[in-house]
């Protein structure tokens, strides 16, 4: 990879790294759902006017904005505005990653290989550890919650594996089309009319900047340049610098947001990041392992 691209990657990091200090910020002036209708309205128009609507029945549209989109962020978004920390949500979504796999196990019979076994019970024991020390900064429901914004995100991986080649910013421009209304929805049932209407007549200029982030920064500059890198690189070699996104989601909560995390918190995080790295490269390792002892020459008789 260029220097160029490296830095490219290097921005997308950062900036998929710090959304989550400034969803908490956000989240700290709006209603958890009502920041979500208001980020994909801000995604889908007008940029939807600009960019070409990707070649897929609506129906795929439609179901790939219900999980990515809206399925993701309600949790995610609920989740923090229920004492989830910013740093500890950036790694535990990466368990998506293993729902993933399950997923496509179960609705695509593809097979689980024994790294990525591995790789799922060292991250699961991470988790684990993170969920017992809950009374630590958190309560073991926002994990809960967070878990399942890793699966909306995974089951948005498995239906996106059926498209084929698409223009990445065209999917996550009009799949932000999905969101806005039952967001909207979901906010006049949980969060009522009165909050919603004081929120928006007395909306700070930190959830103003946080949406404009939210919407231009981590979703349309983010995806823009990852879809760039994706173009020109193979996806194996694209996808594992999504591994740093937890360090700076960590490293900037505690920076910014004097985030600090229980003994047990720090092991787990180590655990499931031990385990992400076994699920993307452990693969790899086994098959040069198998292929050096293929290579070996077997002893005469």
């Amino acid at each position: 990879m260029s220097p160029k691209d490296l830095l490219l990657a290097l921005v997308v990091i950062i900036a998929w790294g710090l959304n989550f200090v400034v969803i908490k910020v956000g989240l700290d002036g709006l209603p958890p759902m009502l920041l979500g209708a208001l980020r994909f309205a801000l995604v889908a128009f007008p940029a939807a006017l600009f960019i070409k609507r990707p070649k897929l029945p609506w129906r795929w549209l439609l179901a790939y904005g219900a999980t990515i989109s809206l399925g993701q962020f309600a949790f995610l978004f609920e989740a923090m505005a229920n004492g989830m920390p910013p740093g500890l949500a950036s790694l535990v979504l990466q368990s998506q990653a293993f729902f993933t796999l399950f997923f496509a196990a179960l609705f695509l019979g593809e097979r689980l290989r024994p790294a990525n076994v591995l790789g799922l019970l060292v991250a699961a024991a991470g988790l684990a550890l993170i969920g017992l020390e809950g009374d630590h900064a958190m309560p073991l429901m926002a994990v809960l919650l967070t878990l399942c914004a890793a699966s909306m995100w995974a089951m948005g991986n498995i239906i996106t594996r059926r498209f084929g080649n698409v223009n990445l910013v065209g999917l996550v421009v009009w799949g932000a089309m999905v969101p806005p209304l039952p967001f909207l929805g979901l906010s006049w049932w949980l969060e009522g009319r009165a909050r919603i209407v004081d929120s928006l007549l007395n909306i700070h200029v930190s959830s103003l900047l946080s949406l404009a982030y939210l919407a231009f920064i981590a979703t349309m500059l983010g995806y823009g340049l990852w879809s760039t890198l994706l173009s020109r690189y193979p996806a194996g070699k694209v996808a594992p610098f999504s591994l740093l996104v937890p360090v700076v989601g960590l490293s900037s909560s505690a920076l910014l947001l004097g985030e600090r995390l229980g003994q047990l918190q720090w092991v787990g995080g180590a655990l499931v990041m031990v385990g992400l790295l076994i699920n993307v490269f452990g693969p790899r390792l086994w098959a040069l392992v198998g292929a050096g002892k293929a290579r070996e020459p077997r002893p005469s008789s």
